[in-house]
């Protein structure tokens, strides 16, 4: 949970305080300052409600609906950005984010179907 909050603070502030820069190092043209401040603003949201439940039991019942809201984000952020990188074979920063976004997901997809009170029981 905190390394999930931790990069998407990250990307929220940088995309919240400096779209425009963010959009001319990456030469996305045609972007909207206030598409990626929206957006910015999305992960920083998702960033405070993951650092806000790190330390709560997360898996099985317990916080359901923030594993299940990572796991759609970083499932669908994965599958877009592996279709992204699949056409643009050059762009290694683009594969890193697919990287981190599969691992994400892989992680929040075992902490949300597995139960954590039998996982301590066993121990």
């Amino acid at each position: 949970m905190s390394a999930s909050a931790i990069v998407m603070g990250i990307i929220g502030i940088v995309l919240t305080f400096a779209p425009q820069e963010f959009a001319n190092y990456f030469s996305l043209t045609g972007t909207s300052a206030t598409i990626l401040q929206l957006s910015g603003a999305l992960y920083f949201g998702f960033a405070i409600i993951n650092w806000t439940a790190r330390a709560n039991l997360i898996g099985g019942i317990y916080s359901k609906p923030v594993a299940m809201g990572n796991l759609t984000h970083f499932v669908i952020g994965a599958l877009a950005l592996v279709k992204f990188a699949s056409h643009n074979l050059g762009l290694v920063y683009v594969w890193i984010a697919v990287i981190i976004y599969s691992v994400f997901a892989i992680l929040f997809g075992y902490v949300s179907f597995t139960n954590p009170i039998l996982k301590s029981k066993s121990i």
